[in-house]
């Protein structure tokens, strides 16, 4: 069977995806991802056939320059990307610049199968076009297109007036795909579905599955002290992917004043953040980069980060409790879930200080609380179906 794998082209967007993709090849199907971007060769160094499927521009970095401010003018801008604006929606330009490209990718691909994110609009407009089954995966821990509480406030996604309008740019019409299932990837405690319940949608009597989230970050060339337990408590400390181009590092500032005095080992995975301005860093933090946290996440007594949802749900996988510093987008709401739940703490970073995160971290050290709920929703996860069952469970249903 060949199955077309369509993502939004951000790393939070895409990589949780991946395992599945994996699965899906493991069983002997033909796969394809279909992306943009910097995806593109994410996809490709995880060993996987990627499709440019808007090489004209490079979107997301348009999109991260937009929202940050300081984007082109619109006189400027190509016909799509005017589109997007109008319509005020900034996963719509999504939608408008990689549907047809994406659909273009189906056809030459000759797709028996389109899997695509529950915020990727593009894959289930594609999946109509080709008149091909869709499975819908959802690829966030902290909000999911099941809950009746968020279809409340938001549209979702393939709804709207973009989707409508490259409905008839692209000669979509009504037509809807046949959608085996819907996919909720987040623990049964934090809102999503244990193994064996089968809930169908609201919308239009389609079953939610559940599915195990399975951390993926990037490969990684693992070094030994990643794989040794250390003598003291280690702390992770990330900003992921987005935060340092929207914001810069000024808030891992405070987080290092705080864990500098404290008797652990700072683990500060920055990507390729310029750290130039926290001048020089405390004798107990070891900079490391990128460096996926599969790599080294396992041996951590907690996490501090920003609220990604992949940056959330792996210390979930592994029990490792987290102090969230949510920034924007829907890093809030992951931290609820984590407050919620009691697998950590949160605070708005506009207003913590260096003594009230020193104060968090000690409480996540030491207060069994933290630690006995994060286990417990590791162990949740890990009872859930694999992406292999679940793939499997999806060319079943096509019969």
């Amino acid at each position: 069977m060949k199955i077309l794998f369509a993502t939004a082209p951000g790393y939070g967007l895409t990589l949780p995806l991946i395992p599945l993709i994996w699965a899906a090849r493991a069983a002997g199907h033909e796969v394809l991802l279909a992306t943009s971007s910097e995806m593109v060769d994410a996809g490709a160094r995880a060993g996987l056939p990627a499709f440019d499927v808007f090489p004209r521009r490079d979107v997301w970095d348009d999109l991260m320059n937009t929202v940050a401010g300081h984007g082109p003018a619109e006189d400027e801008l190509p016909e799509e990307y005017r589109l997007a604006r109008r319509a005020g929606n900034p996963f719509g330009l999504f939608t408008v610049t990689m549907t047809e490209g994406t659909i273009e990718a189906g056809r030459l691909f000759g797709a028996d199968l389109v899997v695509h994110t529950s915020d990727h609009a593009a894959g289930m407009l594609a999946a109509a076009a080709l008149d091909v089954p869709a499975l819908e995966v959802g690829n966030r821990i902290s909000w999911s297109v099941r809950d009746a509480d968020w279809r409340a406030e938001h549209h979702v996604f393939g709804e709207d007036e973009v989707s409508d309008l490259m409905r008839a740019k692209l000669g979509i019409g009504d037509a809807k795909p046949a959608v085996l299932a819907r996919v909720d990837p987040r623990a049964p405690s934090m809102g999503g579905l244990a193994a064996g319940e089968e809930h169908p949608d609201e919308r239009d009597g389609v079953p939610w599955w559940a599915m195990r989230f399975v951390p993926f970050n990037g490969g990684a060339v693992v070094a030994d002290w990643a794989l040794r337990r250390p003598d003291r408590p280690r702390i992770a400390v990330t900003l992921g992917t987005v935060v340092p181009v929207m914001s810069g590092v000024s808030s891992l500032a405070v987080v290092l004043e705080a864990l500098g005095p404290l008797d652990v080992e700072v683990v500060l995975a920055a990507g390729t953040a310029d750290l130039t301005e926290l001048g020089e860093l405390p004798p107990n933090v070891r900079s490391v980069g990128y460096l996926a946290l599969s790599a080294f996440l396992p041996s951590c007594s907690a996490i501090v980060h920003h609220g990604g949802s992949g940056t959330t749900a792996a210390p979930l996988s592994y029990g490792v409790p987290q102090l969230v510093l949510p920034s924007f987008a829907d890093n809030p709401l992951s931290a609820q879930r984590v407050a919620d739940r009691g697998v950590g703490l949160s605070h708005d970073p506009a207003t913590v200080d260096a003594a009230t995160v020193r104060a968090m971290v000690e409480r996540l050290l030491t207060e069994d609380g933290f630690r006995t709920a994060a286990r417990e929703v590791a162990a949740e996860m890990a009872t859930q179906p694999s992406p292999a069952d679940v793939l499997a469970r999806a060319v079943a249903a096509l019969g």
